[in-house]
């Protein structure tokens, strides 16, 4: 038996196994369900000993802990690290899911639960292609070590610390992650880059408290008034972020990357509909995909100040705070932008209000260069299994582990998605083909036999 008729033979079984693991409710940013995250830990684990891995451990950090599984029966050959994630993001607003969170279910050929893409979907697919080889070979062509955590939805606070002290002993020939999408159903995609991110609080406070808006308006700077100012002018009318020295670093598109990116089968008009917007925008002189993939951009993630409850009440609030993230694109450096984007925020603070800019979170922009015998054992693999050349693609999000990952270990990083556009990531319904899951590990387990085929 080969181990994709394993697999084949094993769908089913694999299948409720992925559905046990998404009935936990292992939601890593709240501490209510600390114990569900443990316990996703904990079923992790099993998985891996199930599987046949020989190294199992549940290592702990000062968070929630990493589990570390091991196989390197295959002597001489390369390791390849498989990276996941078995925390999950908050399902509110709950009163929008169709089924249950937790309760996943299967409709229209989508499993449809918190986590089903990200991650658990996506990790446990290479942990059944490891136990396809396994089981029906009884070995492996190449050594594999997992590395699955439980912070990755709150930043991965722990992770590279974890990495720098265990990374003699997670030491490997390249990085595998599968915790993103593929370009478009039925083709398969091996994404070589990742915007970076700068996350940005800013809170402007006038006086002590709220006021009467009729007896104090017009004699008091109003924090809102003041807020939304400084927010109108950090973009110009082309849609370039103001912010001094802000694109110094930027790198820019060659004319290939261009033309490759204009080459996918993409149409904007089916973006805007798909987003439900009147129109697209962003920055002039670029595609709509150049600007997801390879622009650096500047959003209003969140605004609160005075009253907004139902009907009227007539105050001057005594605050005002916006969320704001900036994706950012090689080679921009996270902390300069943060302080770049603070000196420039406090200086448009008029008189009358005070302005505190904090950076709350960042991650470097990543990208690959797809040379390399680990990207062909891609690309066979993935042709062999959806019968389709792969097309080479990047991403808008931010995974800022990946650059942690290429940086620690001096190995190359392979971004496989198995996601698909409009999936949910992060909001109500999100969902994963069934499709992606059962071929995605077919694709996983040809790369195995491929990449020990390759030259080192």
């Amino acid at each position: 038996m080969t181990p994709t008729e394993y697999l084949r033979e094993n769908r089913a079984r694999h299948l409720e196994e992925l559905f046990e693991y998404l009935r936990i409710p292992s939601v890593s940013a709240r501490s209510e369900h600390d114990a569900d995250t443990r316990s996703a830990a904990d079923w992790t684990a099993e998985r891996m000993r199930e599987a046949g891995l020989e190294t199992v451990e549940v290592a702990e950090t000062p968070g929630h802990p990493v589990v570390i599984g091991e196989w390197r029966g295959a002597e001489g050959a390369p390791t390849l690290l498989v990276y996941g994630h078995y925390d999950v993001q908050p399902p509110e607003p709950l009163d929008e899911w169709v089924s249950g969170p937790f309760d996943p279910e299967i409709r229209d050929g989508r499993i449809y639960a918190r986590g089903a893409v990200d991650d658990k979907g996506q990790a446990y697919l290479h942990l059944k292609a490891v136990e396809a080889h396994l089981k029906a070979n009884g070995t492996l062509p190449v050594n594999v070590v997992f590395v699955i955590e439980g912070e990755e939805e709150v930043g991965s606070p722990n992770l590279g610390a974890f990495l720098r002290k265990n990374a003699e002993r997670l030491g490997c020939d390249a990085v595998l992650i599968s915790d993103n999408t593929m370009f478009a159903p039925g083709l398969p995609s091996v994404s070589v880059g990742l915007r970076g991110l700068a996350y940005m609080e800013v809170h402007v406070r006038g006086p002590a408290s709220d006021l009467h808006s009729g007896q104090y308006g017009g004699a008091v700077v109003n924090p809102a008034n003041a807020l939304a100012r400084i927010i109108a002018t950090l973009h110009d009318e082309d849609g370039r972020v103001t912010v001094p020295g802000f694109y110094d670093r930027v790198r820019e598109l060659t004319d290939e990357e261009r033309r490759s990116i204009a080459g996918l089968p993409h149409d904007e008009e089916e973006l805007r509909e798909e987003v439900g917007s009147p129109a697209l925008g962003g920055e002039k002189g670029f595609t709509a995909l150049e600007r997801l993939w390879a622009r650096p951009t500047l959003d209003v993630n969140g605004l609160l100040s005075g009253y907004t409850g139902e009907g009227a009440k007539t105050v001057l609030p005594g605050k005002a705070m916006a969320k704001i993230s900036m994706r950012l694109v090689p080679d921009q450096d996270h902390e300069e932008v943060e302080r770049l984007f603070a000196d420039h925020v406090r200086s448009l603070a008029p008189e009358g209000v005070e302005v505190e800019v904090r950076a709350l979170h960042g991650g470097s922009p990543w990208r690959a260069d797809p040379e390399g015998p680990v990207f062909e054992a891609a690309k066979r693999a993935l042709r062999e299994a959806y019968g389709k050349d792969p097309v080479l693609t990047r991403e808008g999000g931010s995974i800022p582990i990946v650059h942690t990952f290429q940086e620690i270990f001096a190995s190359p990083v392979l971004l496989i998605g198995f996601g698909l556009p409009g999936e949910n990531a992060h909001a109500p319904n999100e969902w994963m083909s069934v499709e992606n899951y059962q071929l995605g590990a077919e694709a996983i387990a040809n790369l195995y036999d491929h990449v020990a085929d390759g030259p080192r």
